[in-house]
């Protein structure tokens, strides 16, 4: 069964013993003078995402990083794991970077490399990126060429599918990888994505509660809005673990022979439909602003980021 980690922007659950895997951002711990003590498992986003799209670039190097993650393991505890600085291929991050896809994979897969030099004893994953199924394919043989064996890893990420998770192309995608003999983790990827590829994948992480949280009146006089309440988010991770025991597995779509053949025939058959059908997304929606992968600025601490 997959491993859902619950994102979450409160450093301070780590402690809790909540009884379930947490996701946190480097983001939310690095300024952090004390830090809590894990009771159970918990996992590290590099808050790469937000980086990105804030500034185009990442302003720590490896070391500094290598530095943040090795405290974290030590005075923290119980890490199953840490993202890289990866390099998200989404269309307005490279647009924010002015760099190719291209160099943002050779830069994801440089990235790792070198936090492997730097810590090797540190359980910091790979992630591959890309927005066709070749691409991804392209990242992993990237890092193939440059001794990885991914298939031999514990976990490798796949960056990149959040926004389009639920779609059948980034089925093709999860499907293909995992016929590598890769153990996936999927940032950011929800129910509809889950009931999609979630057989074949080892886990996946979201920060959907606090979202959706933002517009749902607090339980409590103290909660203006459910968007940080403990209580809330443990109980849309309840139900969601609960409808990972009873996903519908007649929806996957089966990767055909040639999975790179399928992606053309996995994108919108109308321009214009996709078109209208973001339209009416964005009016019911208000504009989204920079988040981490599967986690997102707290709703007090709009415009001020770490």
């Amino acid at each position: 069964m997959v491993t859902f980690y619950l994102g979450t922007h409160q450093p301070a659950w780590l402690a809790r013993g909540l009884g379930v895997p947490l996701l946190v951002s480097h983001r939310r711990l690095a300024e952090r003078r004390t830090l809590p003590r894990a009771t159970g498992t918990w996992a590290l986003d590099s808050g790469g995402f937000t980086e990105l799209s804030l500034h185009g670039r990442w302003r720590s190097d490896a070391r500094s990083y290598v530095a943040a993650v090795r405290r974290y393991a030590e005075e923290i505890g119980n890490l199953a794991w840490a993202a890289p600085q990866d390099w998200m291929v989404e269309p307005h991050v490279r647009a924010r970077t002015g760099l190719s896809l291209r160099t943002h994979q050779h830069r994801t897969v440089r990235n790792y490399l070198r936090l492997r030099e730097l810590a090797p004893e540190l359980p910091i994953i790979p992630v591959v990126q890309g927005e066709a199924v070749a691409d991804y394919h392209r990242c992993a043989d990237t890092y193939e060429r440059h001794g990885i064996d991914l298939a031999a890893l514990p976990l490798v990420g796949v960056g990149s599918v959040c926004r389009r998770q639920h779609s059948a192309e980034v089925e093709h995608i999860v499907r293909s990888l995992h016929t590598r003999g890769l153990r996936l983790h999927c940032f950011g990827v929800k129910t509809s994505g889950l009931a999609r590829y979630g057989a074949v994948i080892s886990s996946s992480d979201s920060a959907a509660w606090s979202f959706g949280g933002r517009y749902r009146p607090g339980c409590a006089p103290s909660h203006r809005t459910e968007a940080n309440c403990l209580r809330y988010a443990l109980a849309w991770h309840a139900r969601l673990h609960r409808n990972l025991t009873h996903l519908p597995t007649s929806r996957s779509v089966p990767l055909p022979e040639d999975g790179l053949a399928a992606v053309d025939a996995a994108r919108p058959s109308s321009p214009r439909r996709a078109g209208r059908a973001r339209a009416r997304t964005s009016r019911s929606r208000p504009p989204a602003r920079p988040r981490e992968r599967g986690a997102h600025e707290h709703p007090r601490e709009r415009g001020v980021h770490r």
